[in-house]
């Protein structure tokens, strides 16, 4: 099936434009290219705005909290280090799929032992998450 973009007028496959539950026939009037232009274009002409509301966001933690996560639990903190400088090195491979789920949506070492650092598993973060309600820390985290 193909379907043509409002913005450049191209007929293009439906696959060459991003999904929406809410459109007609379930994909968004206008094609990748034409949507991934209007980002960058935006983000262009409003960068400090979406620079201070990246800042902003609630995902990042307090110097406080931090400083005080770095004491209580000193060997997952290094571990999570040795890991990442371990993949920036190339010594390790990040692998790009869940080993529970397959799910290629962010995907992060998980450690069964702090002991063995460079010993991890690759899960997506609803596993991981899942995986630490079940199990408490892992095995020897201070």
């Amino acid at each position: 099936m193909q379907k043509e973009c409002f913005k450049c007028k191209v007929t293009k496959p439906l696959d060459e434009f991003y999904k929406h539950k809410q459109m007609g026939d379930g994909h968004l009037n206008k094609c990748k290219d034409c949507t991934k232009g209007d980002v960058a274009e935006h983000r262009a002409k409003n960068i400090d705005k979406i620079r201070a509301y990246d800042r902003a966001r609630g995902n990042r933690q307090s110097p406080d909290y931090l400083k005080g996560y770095r004491k209580r639990f000193p060997k997952k903190y290094k571990a999570h280090g040795i890991v990442s400088r371990a993949v920036r090195s190339g010594k390790m491979k990040r692998e790009s799929e869940c080993e529970e789920c397959s799910s290629t949506f962010h995907v992060e070492a998980h450690h069964d032992d702090y002991d063995y650092p460079l010993t991890v598993r690759w899960l997506c973060s609803a596993c991981h998450s899942q995986w630490h309600s079940t199990n408490g820390e892992g095995r020897n985290p201070f």
